[in-house]
């Protein structure tokens, strides 16, 4: 049975609330292929996105909330800004794995196409999903245009690459835009708050040297003659 727009708060509650004791639960995996570290990239960057996103919804409209999933254009707004904020998060997080890559010995070259493949990868899989609204795609070309243009010896391990996701937050999350302003500093801080037990679960979990070796030997693979 669907849930009505005034069900729906209270639906995005439980799940809230159910992602959190999951994620409080979950076991580390140790990242030692590309298929881990995409896997962990796009999962991280979906719950900072949708935490984020809702968390600021919920603080801002109080008890209000469950009236605004009686505006279609409300729920379509969120719709547009999950994905939006959730590009960001992946551009963020790649960029930031790239940086680790990089210090554990690999080659900027070698970061790159990992990198590039990772989001290649991401994106092809996602696709343009049909609530995402006219911006996504020219977004999503925009993470490209960054990682084929970054400095991996220049990402350091702190939160600076984490640049996009709070700007993204503000810029499209569906509040009155005085407002934003208005909260504009506070958001950005929860984002990167949001970044700092990623960041140190990345750190422990990446075996990067295992990762770049098990790269080549699959590029090995491809290229090597039938």
């Amino acid at each position: 049975m669907s849930e009505s727009p005034a069900g729906q708060p209270a639906l995005l509650a439980r799940l809230a609330g159910t992602v959190r004791r999951l994620w409080r639960r979950r076991r580390e995996e140790p990242v030692r292929d590309a298929a881990a570290l995409r896997l962990f990239v796009q999962t991280r960057a979906s719950y900072v996105a949708q935490m984020t996103l809702y968390g600021y919804l919920r603080t801002r409209a109080g008890a209000r909330f469950p009236e605004l999933f009686d505006d279609d254009v409300f729920v379509a707004s969120i719709n547009i800004a999950k994905w939006h904020v959730w590009l960001a998060c992946l551009s963020d997080l790649s960029v930031y794995a790239g940086g680790l890559l990089r210090r554990a010995g690999a080659s900027a070259a070698t970061v790159g196409a990992i990198v590039a493949s990772l989001v290649d990868r991401i994106l092809e899989e996602t696709g343009v999903p049909a609530d995402a609204g006219p911006q996504f795609g020219a977004h999503a070309e925009r993470i490209r245009a960054r990682i084929a243009l970054c400095d991996w010896s220049a990402i350091a391990d702190d939160d600076s690459a984490f640049c996009e996701s709070p700007a993204a937050l503000v810029e499209w999350a569906p509040v009155v835009e005085d407002l934003k302003q208005l909260d504009a500093h506070i958001v950005r801080n929860s984002v990167r708050f949001r970044w700092n037990e990623i960041r140190q679960e990345l750190r422990r979990t990446l075996d990067g040297q295992a990762l770049v070796l098990e790269s080549a030997a699959a590029t090995d693979r491809a290229e090597r003659p039938l």
